[in-house]
């Protein structure tokens, strides 16, 4: 058998196990043989082979592993406060334009500008909190949405 599909099954099973432990150590190991499979279809020798794998998964494993590790552990970051009123769906209860007025964004009433200056919203109106100043919200109708194609 060619050396180089010994490495490729041994980066297959190497990949097959980290499925079932979810490490990383395994893929890194994986890609590791994977390299050396690269440089046995280039039909160098088998010290060149493992150096290939040996300083692969060294790199992997001291370079990769922990920036990888530090991603998927990091708990997804929560707005919370005035910051997580941005981007949330508002009603206007009274018109809101250059000079403020008032919409509903969840449960509560706040004062709010339109974002766009030059722009009136009336009472009724579906917006998107854009921004928040102090304690008035900065709203933009929302858009509408794309014509069917198929109504046409």
């Amino acid at each position: 058998m060619q050396s180089w599909l010994i490495w490729l099954c041994i980066a297959a099973v190497l990949g097959a196990a980290e499925l079932l432990t979810a490490t990383f150590d395994l893929l890194m190991l994986a890609v590791a043989a994977l390299a050396a499979a690269g440089v046995a279809a280039l039909g160098l020798g088998a010290g060149l082979q493992f150096a290939a794998f040996l300083l692969t998964a060294a790199a992997m494993i001291t370079l990769v592993r922990p920036v990888a590790r530090r991603r998927l552990t990091q708990a997804p970051q929560l707005r919370s406060g005035v910051a997580g009123l941005i981007g949330r769906e508002a009603v206007v209860l009274s018109q809101v334009g250059r000079e403020p007025g008032r919409v509903r964004i969840g449960g509560e009433e706040w004062t709010a500008r339109s974002y766009d200056p030059d722009l009136s919203i009336p009472a009724g109106t579906l917006v998107d909190v854009f921004a928040i100043e102090g304690a008035t919200a900065l709203v933009h109708p929302r858009e509408e949405p794309w014509p069917n194609s198929s109504s046409g």
